[in-house]
């Protein structure tokens, strides 16, 4: 804001009353004119401090209560000290002078602006340097309330005298005024300086020693410069004040300079001017200089010069000469002095060279000898020079996270233009990283991809870019800006990259401009001082500006020693390349089809960010002096549990140590692969090889050792975690194709800790990348290393595509591992290498208690080494992958590292020998933030079990890490401590997910709950965790499930509301609602169990069961309103629910009567009639109970229709539903058989509850509602319940005769609708194929017939009609040409809007379960006898075990047995640009869908293959290129 303006703030705003009468309002007020963050002063604010308050606290107070950091406390403290001081200073003064004079109003109004001005300066009182004396071309600036040193005298004569001026009120005046003040104040001073032979400067805008009290005597304020040629004139158009000797004012008096005062807080230019005197001897020799001061009369309005005066400087004062007669006299001996003080200025000693080169790698190395590999860089710079350009190699190599351009012509022949022609860097604005309240850091780190490549903002726009152009305007960028760069320097300092994770580096190449000088304050403020940020200048010029606004920050010192000035730009890239870890230039290579390699360059390798990828000669740039120093650390850190690097292999590979083991699994993934890559006709393009292994087992070190020995035959590389599908796919297509046409090699891509979900996916995108691929062709090998907790059975499952590691040790690998134990512990003490020497027991669970126990021997239970140590146990043994950055240790362990390169070594000292040995150090691969985690998790594991004292349980603990505010307030990494805090209370075990078992509950809280017998402490954990996520409604969930667990459903009832509440139309939270009732309503009708029912006592379990229903539907709604997520638990709960109420209904007196129960029931529930028995009770449950019958059927049908149409059964690899479902349906096809029974029974009459007894006929008298639900109760009220009987065949024949005998005699008369007409012919196919020779089957043709009962607009016909449609209308052999054209008319009909229908569903069903489910082949019989079952089939096929099952059917390697052949039918087509066509149809081309994409011919062929009927339409299997 301008200075006006702020004048006014300040004004209005900062209190006027003494300290201790201020309000918390007042203090808040106070604080932010200070410069305090609003978060600490919102908390101040909360704890009601106000003034009286403020006057009394200390600075441990706001540390410790406040949480604040030691800088702003300080800051508070010395302010609050200094106002105390200030207000006792003016009690006094008015104490001693009295009351204050009377002033015109005018001056009033000016002593009022000083006097607010006064309150509002905002940085301590620096000193700071002048100007550099009568030098041209100096870039320089003042900061606003610095101070210069003293006004002085005459010192040596070349050492300039200084005299100051506020001239606040004669700058606002008009031009002929200010003009005379000014031209007075100059020619005083000048013609004093000149007399006495003296260089001297005159400053404009500072403050004397007798303006204003609240000001400092040198205090720079600054004054507003309208018109720079006012001042520059002045000196001209008052030269009559001197009768003789003009010529030697102009030579002496410079013009006037006008250095700019940078302030933060004002966005008006404001200067303080300066005029430099330099009476040079044989200018001023043996003359003395006498003035007629100007003066503008207020009177007459005019100038008048007052009587001319001779001037002498005494002291720091321009005072009159007293004795001109002795002052004459003494002229020869001051020509003498300053003659012999211009001769001795030129022969000053020069100033000792300094050492640029070793500063230089001093400071970008902190004192190391090499720049750290995973240090960051934020580069600051500016305009470049084309020289300078071809001298930043340096800077490829560097991590530089990112860079501040102040060039906005840099994409265009800049930095950013030339940086890009080899690396990658994306463009972003100050703007772009403006964060929303309810997205995470984690989130919007991968929005912009920031640890993946360079972020190149532009911070004063960019010419290359519409709608973002530069402003030429310093002040215009000030004020549009500079909030926004603020901001983003915030962001990144605060909440994305942790305090000595990253150097700032400043770059200076060009003129300083105020907005790159804002920058430096921001990143100064944010980290609180200065060590990691450097400043290097070629140019001493360039150089002056910054140097003269950073010690006010910094301090000379400080500024000079972290400044490198006027080292060349090609001295800087070369000693700057020599001190990286590794070399340039560093070409990697790929190996190719031919043999040989390819460069793989750089910049290609960053565009595939989503990979790591494994090059032929990886880790070859590596600096082998840097090899020398750290060769041993990376071993040990390995050995010690580190997870292997590289660098590991790279070394053992070129014996500058011992070799990695190769575990027994190794051999075996090598063979499998090995296998893989043979040449085969039926190879899929995509295979899959998993490795399933105990956690901390060496699963990892396996995988990436197959990678590693693999690199120079096959393109390697790591899909890095949490990457899209698509994008690893796509990358992964580009590095297969690198610099390959037509031949490829394969590539290996290894996938770590992933989900089947997540694998197959991946899969799927591949094989859609390589549509034009050769069928045959291997292209990418997916190695997926997972966790398990019984890999071994993993192994069983698919020995051909599964391998197991464990901790157990096989005899040759005991071996190995024994050798290997030896030759380490001639090098290493046992305890450095923990991990190993317990893989070398095999991790055997008494040995590793003694080992733990021995370790903990003699430590010290209550320091906070060790809680921090029971902390971090407590997470590895319940969360996976779970750490704790060291951030968050320093913080809950209260350290204070000062300088970076002493950071790691500081927080070790601090750790107790105890936990020296049992933390793993980590580094994030992306983001380098250090962490620690226990070496090993079964290690975890037992240190909890044995640092848990007898007073202390998990749950006590776990309490206390909830309560710990240090580590859940710390701002870095706390996403990450988050999330395992959230896992630690929700995440349920899954054995999907490598998990043991599956659990209800977090394994903590089962651990509570069942361990140690107490639900009640598992709930108040949950509570506490609830209070500290306040916004996560899912804790509210976990409460609500666990109440009801222990059938307290009052509170299970009020949590499940507030996670409704806070989360609304959720359709997971809505199920928990409903399971609360669902459960509730079981408990009621187990209270009522062995009491005779009445409407009075079940009405209370009634309404409860109508709740839960109501929230199954509700979750239902929701669940298809979510188009991201799958969610039926809904359906499955609401009929599960239906059919209990159902038996309620059922076992009340006036229902259960044997005579007309029944009857009574039915009447009930199906009719307006109510009996009286229950005509009040249930009064407000008539209409819902009424429509029971009804919902019931539209949802079995819903639930049918979704099964029918994708995989129907859950295999064992399938992912488990997500949170808030109670249970998952393993059988969903046995289970919808039953339940469809069930409905039905309920629903018939009381003497047909099964199959009818042998030679007993079923009533004719059945009404079409009771035959209907007959034939639910039978298993045909769904297609889905019809065709599960071809699975479960038992008694299945005499139930389907059962159920077609109680259809109408002739169906086409009768009135069926279209889920009759559906059921009717799915029942009789399903007869046929379970008995061939029954004669109770209507003839093909009168099914046929029959679906002409179908609506004509397909658009209305049901998915399953359209299905029926697809494959009985296919032709017959012996068809004439216009019946087959007629009836592939109507199939090419159905199937068009089946597809539709199909993509619709798609939306509502996960990737992985949208393998489409064949339900028919066709096959060589004729008439209803060419339908072949896919249960048929399977059994041909059923000694394939699991996966390589589903990969035999793929490959055709099933399809080439004789059975197959004897009962399946080929049919002919033809393949155009990889799709295929059907041979047959005249009037269009009939497109068949491939089953397995990658199978269809690369070219246009004639093809043969067996047809499958799915719910989307014909699909194509086995397809065979005609000879």
């Amino acid at each position: 804001m301008c200075a006006k303006t702020q004048q006014k703030v300040h004004m209005v705003d900062i209190p006027q009353e003494s300290l201790r009468d201020w309000t918390e309002s007042q203090v808040s007020t106070w604080l932010r004119s200070i410069g305090i963050k609003e978060e600490y002063i919102v908390k101040l604010y909360e704890e009601e401090v106000n003034g009286q308050i403020l006057s009394t606290i200390s600075e441990n107070y706001l540390e410790t209560k406040i949480h604040m950091k030691s800088g702003p406390a300080h800051l508070i403290i010395w302010k609050r000290n200094e106002l105390i001081n200030s207000e006792k200073k003016r009690k006094d003064k008015r104490k001693s002078d009295g009351p204050p004079a009377q002033t015109t109003g005018r001056d009033q109004d000016v002593f009022e602006g000083r006097s607010t001005s006064q309150k509002c300066v905002l940085t301590s009182n620096n000193d700071c340097k002048p100007r550099p004396f009568d030098q041209e071309g100096i870039d320089f600036l003042y900061v606003k309330h610095t101070l210069l040193q003293p006004e002085s005298g005459a010192f040596n004569l070349i050492s300039p005298c200084h005299e100051f001026k506020s001239f606040a009120l004669a700058a606002t005046l008009d031009r002929t005024r200010l003009q005379a003040k000014f031209a007075k104040e100059v020619f005083k001073f000048a013609t004093g300086c000149m007399n006495i032979r003296s260089n001297g400067t005159i400053h404009f805008g500072v403050m004397d020693k007798n303006d204003d009290e609240g000001y400092k005597h040198g205090q720079i304020i600054g004054i507003h410069v309208k018109d720079k040629d006012i001042y520059v004139d002045a000196l001209t158009c008052f030269e009559k004040s001197f009768t003789s000797n003009k010529e030697h004012i102009r030579q002496c008096v410079r013009p006037p300079r006008f250095i700019e005062v940078m302030d933060q807080q004002c966005t008006e230019k404001r200067y303080v001017v300066e005029v430099d005197i330099v009476p040079l001897i044989n200018i001023v020799k043996g003359q003395v200089y006498a003035v007629c001061l100007p003066n503008f009369n207020e009177k007459t309005n005019k100038v008048e010069y007052n009587k001319e005066t001779t001037l002498q400087r005494v002291g720091s004062k321009t005072e009159p000469v007293s004795d001109l007669h002795g002052f004459y006299q003494s002229i020869k001996d001051r020509d003498a002095q300053r003659e012999e003080a211009e001769k001795n200025q030129f022969l000053i000693a020069p100033e000792k060279c300094q050492d640029l080169g070793r500063k230089l790698t001093m400071l970008m190395t902190s004192g190391k000898k090499f720049i750290e590999k995973e240090k960051w860089f934020i580069l600051i710079t500016n305009k470049f020079r084309p020289d300078d350009l071809c001298n930043i190699d340096w800077l490829f190599n560097m991590n530089i996270f990112c860079v501040f351009d102040f060039d906005p012509d840099s994409s265009i022949s800049g930095l950013y233009s030339r940086y890009i022609q080899d690396r990658n860097a994306k463009i972003h604005f100050p703007q772009s990283y403006t964060i929303s309240t309810d997205t995470s850091i984690k989130e919007f780190i991968n929005h912009l991809h920031l640890f993946d490549e360079t972020s190149w903002i532009f911070c004063n726009g960019c010419n290359d870019s519409e709608g973002n152009k530069t402003l030429t305007d310093e002040m215009a960028w000030i004020k549009n800006r500079m909030i926004q760069l603020k901001k983003t320097v915030s962001l990144i300092s605060e909440k994305i990259l942790p305090k000595g994770t990253f150097q700032v580096i400043f770059l200076l190449v060009s003129p300083v401009e105020k907005p790159l000088l804002h920058t430096f304050y921001e990143f100064f403020t944010y980290l609180e001082g200065h060590e990691d940020i450097i400043c290097i200048c070629e140019s001493e010029e360039n150089f002056h500006k910054w140097q003269s606004f950073a010690e006010v920050s910094c301090g000379k010192e400080a500024v000079n020693n972290s400044s490198v000035v006027g080292m060349k730009m090609s001295h800087i890239n070369a000693t700057l390349q020599y001190i990286q870890p590794v070399k340039m230039p560093a070409n990697k290579h790929l190996p190719i089809f031919v043999g040989g390699t390819c460069v793989l360059k750089t910049k290609a390798e960053k565009q595939m960010c989503s990979l790591e990828i494994l090059t032929v000669n990886h880790c070859d740039e590596t600096n082998k002096d840097v090899i020398s120093e750290e060769k041993e650390n990376i071993e040990g850190q390995f050995y010690h549990g580190g997870r292997v690097t590289w660098l590991n292999f790279w070394l053992a590979e070129n014996k500058y140590v011992g070799e990695v083991i190769e575990r027994d699994a190794y051999h075996d993934t090598s063979k499998l692969l090995k296998d893989a890559l043979k040449c085969n006709a039926d190879q899929t393009p995509v295979n899959v090889i998993n490795i399933y292994h105990h956690p901390g087992s060496g699963g990892s070190t396996v995988a990436r050792q197959v990678l590693w020995n693999n690199r120079k035959s096959l393109r390697c590389a790591v899909v890095k975690a949490s990457c899209p599908v698509s994008v690893v796919a796509q990358h992964a297509a580009e590095l297969r194709e690198y610099e390959e046409k037509d031949n490829c090699l394969p590539v290996l891509l290894l996938i770590e800790d992933s989900d089947k979900k997540y694998l197959d996916n991946l899969r799927n995108e591949l094989e859609a990348k390589v549509k034009q691929i050769q069928y045959g062709t291997l292209c990418f090998i997916l190695l997926s290393c997972r966790r398990s907790h019984d890999p071994e059975k993993k192994c069983k499952e698919s020995p051909l595509h599964n391998v197991s590691v464990t901790h157990k040790l096989s005899d040759q690998e005991k071996t190995k591992f024994a050798g290997k134990r030896q030759e380490l512990e001639e090098r290493y003490e046992p305890q450095f290498i923990l991990t190993f020497v317990l893989m070398s027991e095999g991790f055997n669970e008494n040995y590793v208690q003694d080992f733990v126990k021995h370790l903990l021997k003699g430590i010290d239970h209550n320091s906070i080494i060790t809680q921090l140590i029971r902390y971090v146990a407590l997470l590895n043994t319940h969360v996976q992958n779970s750490f704790i950055s060291q951030s968050h240790c320093e913080a809950l362990l209260a350290l204070r590292i000062q300088l970076e390169r002493f950071r790691r070594y500081k927080f070790e000292r601090a750790l107790s020998d105890q936990a020296k040995l049992v933390f793993l150090h980590l580094r994030d691969d992306k983001t380098h933030i250090e962490s620690i985690r226990i070496i090993h998790p079964l290690v975890a594991k037992v240190i909890l079990q044995q640092l848990l004292g007898p007073q202390q349980t998990q749950s006590s603990l776990a309490m206390d890490l909830l309560c710990e505010d240090v580590l859940f307030e710390h701002r870095f990494g706390r996403d990450e401590y988050h999330t395992f805090l959230r896992q630690l209370f929700i995440r349920r075990s899954r054995i999907s997910k490598g998990d043991r078992y599956d659990s209800l509950f977090s394994p903590l809280i089962e651990q509570i709950c069942e361990n140690e017998k107490s639900p009640d402490k598992a709930m108040e954990l949950l509570k506490k965790a609830f209070q500290r996520f306040p916004n996560d409604p899912f804790f509210a969930q976990q409460l609500a499930r666990l109440h009801y667990r222990y059938e307290r459903f009052e509170e299970a009832k009020h949590w499940a509301e507030k996670a409704d509440k806070q989360m609304p139309k959720n359709s997971y939270i809505l199920d928990t609602k409903g399971q609360v009732y669902r459960k509730w309503f079981q408990a009621k009708c187990k209270a009522i169990e062995n009491v005779p029912k009445t409407a009075q006592n079940t009405a209370d379990a009634v309404e409860t069961a109508l709740k839960a229903l109501e929230c199954f539907q509700e979750s239902e709604q929701a669940a298809d309103a979510d188009r991201e997520h799958i969610n039926s638990s809904g359906f499955f709960a609401e009929v599960a629910v239906a059919c209990s109420l159902l038996k309620l209904i059922s076992s009340l007196q006036v229902f259960a009567n044997r005579s007309n129960g029944h009857a009574e029931r039915m009447k009930y529930l199906l009719t307006d009639y109510i009996p009286e028995e229950v005509k009040d009770a249930w009064k407000p449950f008539h209409d819902r109970l009424k429509k029971l019958h009804k919902t019931m059927r539209d949802t079995l049908e819903r639930i049918s229709e979704d099964l029918c149409c994708f995989q129907t059964d859950m295999g064992a690899e399938e992912e488990v539903e997500p949170i808030g479902l109670e249970g998952r349906i393993s059988h969903p096809l046995k289970w919808l058989a039953k339940k469809s029974s069930e409905y039905g029974m309920y629903y018939s009459e009381f003497y047909f509850t099964g199959l009818p007894k042998h030679g007993k006929a079923i009533p004719t008298n059945l009404t079409p509602f009771q035959k209907r639900m007959a034939i639910y109760h039978l298993g045909g009220g769904n297609i889905t319940s019809i065709l599960s009987k071809l699975i479960n065949q038992k008694d299945a024949v005499q139930r389907l005769e059962c159920i077609l005998s109680l259809y109408p005699r002739n169906p086409l008369n009768a009135k069926f609708d279209q889920r009759d007409i559906v059921n009717y012919i799915v029942a009789h196919i399903s007869l046929k194929c379970l008995s061939p020779q029954t004669q109770k089957v209507a003839p093909l043709k009168d099914l046929q017939t029959l679906c002409k009962q179908f609506p004509s607009d397909k658009r209305k016909c049901l998915p399953s009609a359209l299905f029926l449609l697809t494959f009985l209308f296919w032709p017959e052999d012996d068809d004439t040409e216009h019946e087959k054209e007629t009836k592939y008319e109507i199939i090419q009909s159905a199937v068009e809007h089946l597809d539709k229908g199909y993509w619709t569903k798609m939306n509502d069903i996960p990737q992985r379960k949208r393998r489409i489910y064949t339900h028919f082949f066709l096959g060589s019989g004729n008439e209803l006898d060419k339908f072949v079952h896919k249960k048929k089939f399977e059994r041909i096929r059923k000694w394939y075990p699991g996966f390589e099952k589903c990969m035999k059917c793929y490959t055709g390697e099933a399809w080439k047995m004789p059975e197959t052949a004897t009962m399946m039918k080929r049919v002919s087509g033809w393949t155009e640009d990889r799709v295929i066509y059907l041979e047959g149809p005249k009037k269009k081309k009939f497109n068949i869908l491939p089953q397995y994409l990658p199978s269809v011919p690369h070219s246009n062929e004639n093809i043969t293959f067996y047809l499958g009927f799915t719910f989307k339409g014909p699909v194509a299997y086995n397809i065979i290129v005609k000879k």
